[in-house]
């Protein structure tokens, strides 16, 4: 498989001299399920988190981002955004807020500097892997690193899937 071009997020990356690694993986044809860009990936769908764009009754739009294998509690990001209460965006407001598509979308180089919030787990890990800003290429980072680039605040914000 081809090489990866670097992304807005990578570049970002290089001008605040934070070390990363890019890896890529065949994105397909359908949305992959974090997951499945795990496995892809080679790293366990806790330690490879997404990003969710959220609008806040207050706060307006922000990002969420959880690990993987969990999904986001809405009521706890309110709390900690010091909203009363949020919601995912539609599908086809992601693209034009964020400059990204569905399957790629990173607080890394957003089209506007969003208030982030990560889920404190992401801390537990010497590496997280986060979307480079396409499908098909993730970065492989130190918490402490993407906190700093994305000026992220922690918090518990995942909770299990429904089955």
């Amino acid at each position: 498989m081809a090489r990866a071009m670097k992304t807005n997020a990578a570049r970002l990356l290089d001008t605040l001299g934070i070390r990363y690694e890019l890896r890529d993986y065949d994105p397909g044809d359908a949305h992959l399920a974090a997951e499945e860009v795990a496995a892809r990936v080679g790293l366990p769908p806790e330690q490879v988190f997404k990003t969710l764009v959220v609008r806040g009754d207050r706060a307006g739009v922000m990002l969420a981002v959880v690990p993987g294998d969990a999904a986001l509690d809405l009521k706890a990001l309110a709390k900690l955004a010091g909203d009363r209460k949020c919601d995912t965006v539609a599908l086809k407001e992601v693209t034009p807020l964020t400059g990204y598509v569905r399957g790629g979308v990173t607080a890394l180089a957003c089209k506007k500097d969003y208030p982030t919030y990560v889920d404190e787990t992401a801390e537990i890990f010497d590496m997280i892997s986060v979307s480079a800003g396409i499908r098909g290429t993730q970065i492989l980072i130190a918490p402490a690193d993407y906190l700093r680039a994305t000026r992220g605040k922690v918090g518990a914000l995942a909770k299990p899937k429904e089955s």
